[in-house]
């Protein structure tokens, strides 16, 4: 049987290309915080006081995850876990103002980053990479949270 040609593999890919960015991240954003911390903290820029579990989901975290960034972030001083005032049993998240001044400074770098990651890329090239790689990543999650198999019958 021949080799595969890992240049046809998407996991292969993706894999090389998450490294790429890992690299980029830790040599021009942060070494302290992750980019699963920053989708975090920029999630509760764009919706302060959100639960754990929305904050989750809007960025593409599972409960043990989630749990575990909240959990780091709480720990540097970044935000804040409050009782919901409305219902005892949750809690919503808001950034401290140490949180949004991290923030601030790592959207900078960010922008930096991805202009960088992106370089190789056409203006209009970027624009369909980011629509093809969104619809196989939005596919992927209805792999990893499948519908109930009656609902998805109709």
């Amino acid at each position: 049987m021949a080799a595969a040609d890992l240049a046809t593999h998407p996991g292969h890919l993706a894999r090389r290309l998450q490294q790429a960015h890992h690299l980029l991240w830790n040599t021009m954003v942060s070494e302290e915080i992750t980019s699963p911390q920053f989708a975090v903290l920029n999630a509760l820029v764009a919706e302060p006081g959100v639960d754990q579990r929305t904050v989750g989901e809007r960025v593409g975290l599972d409960r043990s995850t989630i749990a575990e960034v909240i959990s780091r972030l709480d720990r540097r001083g970044l935000l804040h876990k409050v009782r919901d005032p409305r219902d005892g049993r949750r809690f919503v998240l808001r950034l401290t103002d140490e949180g949004l001044r991290t923030h601030r400074k790592l959207a900078v770098r960010t922008a930096r980053m991805n202009q960088v990651f992106l370089a190789p890329l056409s203006a209009e090239e970027r624009t369909v990479f980011f629509d093809l790689i969104r619809r196989v990543a939005d596919a992927a999650e209805g792999l990893r949270n499948p519908a109930e198999p009656s609902a998805a019958r109709g």
